[in-house]
């Protein structure tokens, strides 16, 4: 664990103990200072991990710092509302515009895979999600195929085709990745075959 990584946990920790600080630790999510609102990302997470509960009360917040310039602010914002899907899936179904432009960030690739995460989870909720993100993960899956965080996309693709997708969905996402499936190799092709079977056992239930 890195300095900043055991900083960052021990900070997570003292303000589970203490809901105020909790408050304050939100509130510094729209403060005017850089770095206050990257720490102050990197707690919330780090909590919503832990103790997802205690951060619930503070959705709006999360959601309002997927508007910072900094992508760091964003990525641990968007982490925790992952985490926070299973919580509160209706208010986190507000943070998908956002998300959706944090998943076409030209500048990092964290921020890309945290919101696909996202959306991928987000969307594997209900048949309606599913058609609403589809689209956005379908563009995402075309723009990233072979950068360096598009394994971790498709582990994310994985999970979202486990779960409660419109029949169509389940087409359009078994055609898009049967050519993977089919012609890649190493991980790429067990994760698209993986998807693929997922989808095939879905449609037999």
């Amino acid at each position: 664990m890195s300095e900043k990584t055991q900083e960052t946990h021990e900070a997570a920790v003292t303000a589970m103990k203490d809901p105020k600080l909790i408050e304050k630790v939100a509130e510094a999510l729209g403060g005017g200072s850089r770095r206050g609102r990257q720490n102050a990302a990197a707690i919330m997470s780090a909590i919503a991990k832990e103790k997802p509960e205690l951060v619930v009360p503070y959705l709006d917040q999360l959601i309002d710092a997927l508007n910072r310039p900094e992508a760091r602010t964003r990525w641990e914002c968007l982490d925790a509302l992952t985490v926070l899907v299973e919580k509160d899936s209706r208010a986190c179904d507000k943070a998908i515009s956002d998300a959706e432009a944090s998943l076409f960030d030209e500048e990092s690739g964290p921020v890309r895979l945290a919101a696909l995460r996202f959306l991928c989870k987000i969307g594997s909720t209900t048949e309606a999600r599913s058609e609403k993100t589809w689209p956005l993960i379908d563009e995402a899956i075309q723009c990233y195929h072979g950068d360096l965080e598009f394994g971790d996309m498709l582990t994310a693709v994985v999970e979202y085709s486990q779960g409660k997708l419109s029949a169509s969905v389940k087409e359009q996402l078994a055609a898009r990745m049967s050519f993977d499936a089919a012609n890649s190799k190493g991980s790429l092709q067990r994760r698209a075959q993986q998807i693929v079977d997922n989808l095939k056992a879905g449609a037999l239930k």
